[in-house]
């Protein structure tokens, strides 16, 4: 298999996952505007704190965070 193959796949995969993703979306808008404030709030409250306490849990200080990103942005496209 070639680089040019890999990269291929690579990307097959990537639009697939973005895809995913905005199918998720689509169905998250659905639900709440179907549905009341009061029945979706409390899952999105869990939600934002689920990642904030795994934010926190990470032991990344924002620093070393912005650094890792930067550097991911260097290689970049």
């Amino acid at each position: 298999m070639t680089d040019s193959d890999l990269r291929d796949q690579l990307d097959e995969k990537h639009e697939r996952n973005r895809e995913l993703r905005l199918d998720a979306i689509r169905r998250w808008v659905e639900f709440i505007e179907e549905q009341p404030p009061e029945v979706w709030g409390p899952q999105q409250n869990r939600l934002i704190e689920s990642q904030l306490q795994s934010a926190r849990e990470s032991g990344l200080d924002a620093e070393h965070y912005r650094r890792v990103k930067e550097a991911g942005n260097d290689g970049g496209e």
